[in-house]
């Protein structure tokens, strides 16, 4: 329940156009009473209030129309987008100790599943918009563990709470890829074969990435959908 304790109202003059704005308090009956001009004091607590909402409206707004690549949104506390990307070539970057080189290379196409907080990645078959039946793949990547989780070492991640829709699916990849891929989770392999020979590979010659590497997840879209 909001009950009303006070209310503004706002003169203007006829002649010049001048703005004067009055305070009041309301008493348990919803009268005004306690007139006065409003005061700093009054006028900063009414620009937190406008700020915060402000804040509480934009987070996960999307800039304009929803893109077809984005599955499933929730933008509640700390917020869960679920979105794909089609098979593309980036620039990756490894740790001296993989010695695998930077450079550019294919990377299959992908399902993203994240927070402010934390990310999972899977891969996919396909281009194609994924379906609730479509089966997710094993994201073949270093520092991701076994159920898609990935663990960010020492990135900063800052996630904004005024981040539009657009802007926290482009900083999670911009994370993801730009940071230095070092060892694999666990023990765990993600990819059929040895995953530091397929990376030295992909890297050296161009080409699309082999998805006959990939590893079948025991999952479905459906199963991970909020």
């Amino acid at each position: 329940m909001y009950h009303p304790r006070s209310a503004l109202v706002f003169y203007t003059s006829k002649v010049n156009n001048d703005t004067y704005t009055e305070y009041f308090d309301m008493d348990r009956n919803g009268s005004l009473i306690n007139a006065h001009p409003l005061t700093v004091r009054e006028a900063s607590q009414l620009a937190r209030c406008l700020k915060i909402s402000e804040q509480k409206q934009a987070f996960l707004k999307p800039q304009g129309i929803i893109g077809t690549h984005i599955l499933q949104l929730d933008p509640v506390q700390n917020g869960v987008v679920i979105w794909y990307t089609k098979a593309m070539t980036r620039e990756l970057f490894f740790l001296p100790q993989l010695e695998i080189p930077n450079g550019k290379a294919g990377v299959t196409a992908m399902l993203w599943v994240a927070n402010r907080e934390k990310l999972y990645v899977y891969a996919l078959k396909t281009n194609t918009r994924p379906t609730a039946n479509t089966l997710l793949y094993h994201a073949p990547f270093f520092n991701v563990y076994a159920d898609g989780a990935v663990c960010m070492g020492t990135v900063d991640v800052n996630i904004k709470k005024t981040s539009s829709l657009e802007d926290f699916t482009k900083a999670w990849e911009n994370y993801f890829f730009n940071s230095y891929f070092s060892h694999l989770m666990s023990g765990y392999n993600p990819v059929k074969g040895n995953c530091v020979s397929l990376w030295k590979k992909l890297i050296s010659a161009a080409g699309p990435f082999p998805k006959d590497v990939l590893l079948k997840s025991k999952q479905n879209l459906k199963d991970i959908l909020l």
